[in-house]
């Protein structure tokens, strides 16, 4: 299976899940000294530096794990970035940067692996966020690649499913991870921002990675093999706290 953004948060915890199950995982992202890191915990995790995003990313990414693993029965698309900003101070650059690598790398590296995919009736996990019925300040861009990575899920979905191909979204809600560090926040800005959001959630915390792995896992099991086209929200209740739809 392939997992990108796996050198830290997420895509690290679901890759130690995966592998402590037995699986065989390559773990792909930008950063080669992160992957090392996250692939040290289990000899069955090798690490590939490449950026999805990048023209010949997917074809290279799908190149390395046929070579390495000798088939691709999961992919999850994990790696995304976030820019936040207002209307009227978006940056074009950083824009066009959240969608190539939130969007467009999830969609090419879905379709260079989808012949092998078919083949073995693999599952892809799309890795998404917010609920499209409310507004989120701030983060147009990143909230709209994720809304639009849940409607690539559905129409997949309906696509592959006479080729046997699962595709499920698992939405995470407000989670432990370095993503807004690597977007230039401070300790500071990030305590904040999670104070004021802890008070919005009805769990009254915020979730550890290792939390959104598990359904990252069990989605792609055998025994979820009737599962697909579906957003699986696993946000400590914030979408439902505020009267929205679940």
């Amino acid at each position: 299976m392939v997992i990108t953004g796996a050198g830290t948060g997420i895509g690290r915890a679901a890759a130690h899940r995966f592998a402590a199950e037995g699986a065989q995982v390559l773990v792909v992202g930008r950063t080669a000294a992160r992957l090392e890191e996250a692939a040290a915990a289990h000899s069955s995790i090798s690490a590939f530096a490449a950026d999805a995003a990048a023209a010949d990313g997917p074809e290279r990414i799908v190149e390395a794990a046929t070579q390495r693993l000798g088939r691709i029965d999961v992919l999850v698309n994990n790696a995304a970035i976030t820019r936040p900003a207002a209307l009227g101070a978006i940056d074009r650059r950083t824009a066009e940067e959240q969608i190539a690598t939130n969007l467009l790398a999830p969609l090419f590296l879905s379709q260079a692996a989808l012949p092998h995919l078919a083949s073995v009736k693999g599952t892809i996990v799309n890795v998404s966020s917010n609920p499209p019925w409310g507004g989120w300040p701030d983060n147009s861009v990143y909230g709209s690649t994720k809304v639009a990575l849940d409607f690539l899920t559905a129409t997949w979905a309906v696509e592959l499913a006479p080729k046997g191909v699962r595709v499920v979204s698992v939405a995470p809600g407000i989670t432990a991870t370095p993503v807004l560090a690597y977007a230039g926040f401070t300790p500071e800005q990030i305590a904040a921002a999670g104070e004021g959001l802890v008070g919005r959630i009805p769990l009254g915390r915020v979730a550890q990675p290792a939390e959104i792995a598990w359904w990252i896992v069990n989605v792609a099991r055998p025994e979820a093999a009737y599962l697909t086209g579906t957003v699986v929200r696993v946000d400590g209740g914030l979408s439902v706290a505020a009267g929205q739809q679940a």
